[in-house]
C-alpha cells in the first residue's frame, strides 16, 4: 500500500510540498546554527564542514532516498575538484566560472558514467562505481600526470570575482555558508517534489513501479547525475578553500567518510546529512588529537549506531519525539 500511495502521489502536481515560510525558518535556524560554531571552532574550520555537508548531502541523495549504496562518489567530487582548477588556470581565473565549470563537468561524467551504471544494483551498483572511481583515480594520479600534476598533486590559483577576493575571511565563510543553504533548499525541494516522491517510491519496491509503467532509469539517471553535479559542487569549494588539489580527492578509501557521516546522523534524512557531517568532522578534527587511533573509536560508534540507532542520531530522536507526544495526548 504504501508503494501505491508513493507513485500516486507522484501524478499530481499538488503532492504536498513544504511551504516557502517553512524552509525560510529552517535555512535560517541552519545559517544561525553554523555561525554560532563558528565562533567557538573558528570560520575556517567550519567551512571545511559545510563544504563536507554539502557533499554529504549529495550521498544521500543516491544513498538514502534513491536507495543504492556507492563507493564510487568520490570520483564526482574530485572532477570538480580538478575541473575547477585547470579552468581557473587555462581559461579564466574567475572563481565563479570555474565552480560553474566544475560543476558541469561533474554532471557530464555522472551522465555518461550513470547510463550504464544505474542499470544494475545491489553489490553490483556499489562495485561497478567503485571501478569507476579507481580508473579516475589511476588516470589523474598517473596516466595524466603531466597535466595534473600526478601524486605531487598541483596549485590551485584563484582570481577574484572583480574587486573581491572571494578566498578572503569572513566572506569566504559566509559565500560557503550560502552554497550550503542553497544545496539544503534544492534537495528540500527536490525530495519534496513528484520526482522526489517517485524516486522514494522506487527505493522501496523498483519492481512494482516498473509493473506501473513508470521509467525507473530515467529517474534514477537524473537522481543519479543531480547528486554527482552536487558532489562536483562541494569539489570546487574545495580547491578554491585550499588552494591545492591532489589525486588523494579521487581516492576511493574517502567513500567511507561519506558513508559514515550519512550512518551517523541517519540516511534519507536530510537533516541527519548536515549532522552526521558536522559530527563526523567534529570527531576526525578533534578525536584524532587525543586518541592515536581515533578510527577504531568511530567503528565502534558506528557498530553502536547501526544497532541502537538504526534510523540515524536524527532518525532515532524523531521517533523518540513522536513516542513522547503520542503518549501525551
Amino acid at each position: 500500500m504504501e508503494i501505491k500511495r508513493l507513485a500516486n502521489a507522484a501524478l499530481f502536481k499538488n503532492t504536498e510540498i513544504k511551504s516557502s515560510p517553512r524552509i525560510l525558518v529552517e535555512l535560517i535556524i541552519i545559517a544561525v546554527v553554523f555561525i554560532l560554531l563558528s565562533f567557538f571552532l573558528g570560520k575556517p574550520r567550519m567551512t571545511d564542514f559545510m563544504i563536507f555537508g554539502i557533499a554529504v548531502l549529495s550521498y544521500d541523495l543516491i544513498y538514502g532516498y534513491m536507495g543504492h549504496l556507492t563507493i564510487g562518489h568520490m570520483l564526482y567530487f574530485g572532477t570538480g575538484t580538478y575541473s575547477a582548477t585547470l579552468f581557473m588556470k587555462l581559461v579564466s581565473p574567475n572563481p565563479l566560472l570555474g565552480i560553474i565549470a566544475g560543476i558541469l563537468a561533474g554532471a557530464l561524467l555522472a551522465a555518461i558514467v550513470g547510463s550504464l551504471v544505474v542499470r544494475t544494483k545491489g553489490a553490483t551498483f556499489a562495485l561497478v562505481n567503485m571501478a569507476f572511481n579507481y580508473v579516475g583515480f589511476f588516470l589523474v594520479a598517473y596516466a595524466w600526470a603531466d597535466v595534473t600534476g600526478g601524486e605531487d598533486g598541483m596549485a590551485s590559483f584563484t582570481g577574484t570575482v572583480g574587486p573581491v577576493n572571494l578566498q578572503q575571511h569572513p566572506l569566504w565563510f559566509y559565500f560557503v555558508l550560502s552554497c550550503l543553504l542553497l544545496s539544503f533548499f534544492l534537495l528540500k525541494k527536490i525530495t519534496a517534489s513528484p520526482f522526489g516522491v517517485m524516486v522514494k517510491a522506487i527505493k522501496h519496491n523498483e519492481t512494482r513501479i516498473k509493473f506501473l509503467g513508470y521509467n525507473v532509469h530515467y529517474y534514477k539517471l537524473v537522481t543519479f547525475v543531480i547528486a554527482s553535479a552536487l558532489a562536483a559542487f562541494a569539489g570546487t569549494l574545495t580547491t578554491i578553500n585550499y588552494g591545492y588539489i591532489a589525486p588523494d580527492y579521487l581516492s576511493p578509501l574517502r567513500n567511507e567518510e561519506l558513508i559514515f557521516a550519512n550512518l551517523i546522523g541517519g540516511a534519507g534524512n536530510i537533516y541527519g546529512a548536515l549532522l552526521g557531517g558536522t559530527l563526523y568532522m567534529v570527531m576526525k578534527d578533534y578525536l584524532s588529537i587525543y586518541v592515536a587511533r581515533w578510527e577504531l573509536v568511530l567503528g565502534i560508534l558506528l557498530v553502536v549506531i547501526s544497532l541502537k540507532f538504526r534510523t540515524g542520531l536524527v532518525g532515532f530522536l524523531k521517533k523518540h519525539i513522536q513516542l513522547r507526544s503520542g503518549s501525551g495526548r
